[in-house]
């Protein structure tokens, strides 16, 4: 399975994959939401910035992943901060992933820079910072493999 995941622009996060600082994703929801379930080991993670382009740049593959159960606000954070060195996460990241009940970390391997090619946000059901593609070469709604 192919997936887009959003960065978050403002606190730099390509840039921190990029320099191999970051080599863990997290996200995180007060209930299970995607990709909580749906992950597989060497799925393909496709790396975009939540910055309007719906552009991407890079790309990496699952190494491991882990789902958490329910989790307390004091748990959360401690998951968190437990993980802070592999996800190199800002303080307004931390927070805003720190206390939800339900955190997905994703160790990545073999972050590679690509020829960026564009993608159509709206053509998914959800429209939210991860994207579900199936298999994106085959996918008719992301431009691949022609770059930009």
């Amino acid at each position: 399975m192919d997936h887009i995941v959003y960065l978050d622009y403002k606190d730099n996060e390509l840039h921190h994959l990029l320099a191999g600082e970051k080599t863990m994703i997290i996200r995180g929801a007060m209930g299970r939401k995607y990709p909580y379930g749906e992950l597989n080991i060497n799925d393909v993670l496709y790396f975009t910035v939540n910055d309007g382009s719906q552009i991407v740049r890079s790309k990496a593959l699952i190494q491991r992943f882990t789902y958490s159960d329910k989790l307390s606000k004091d748990e959360s954070m401690a998951l968190v901060l437990k993980n802070q060195k592999a996800l190199c996460l800002k303080s307004r990241l931390l927070n805003r992933f720190g206390g939800k009940r339900y955190i997905v970390l994703i160790e990545i391997k073999g972050f590679i820079v690509i020829d960026p090619f564009k993608f159509t946000r709206s053509a998914f059901g959800n429209m939210d910072d991860w994207l579900p593609v199936g298999n994106i070469g085959k996918n008719a709604e992301v431009d691949h493999p022609w770059p930009i």
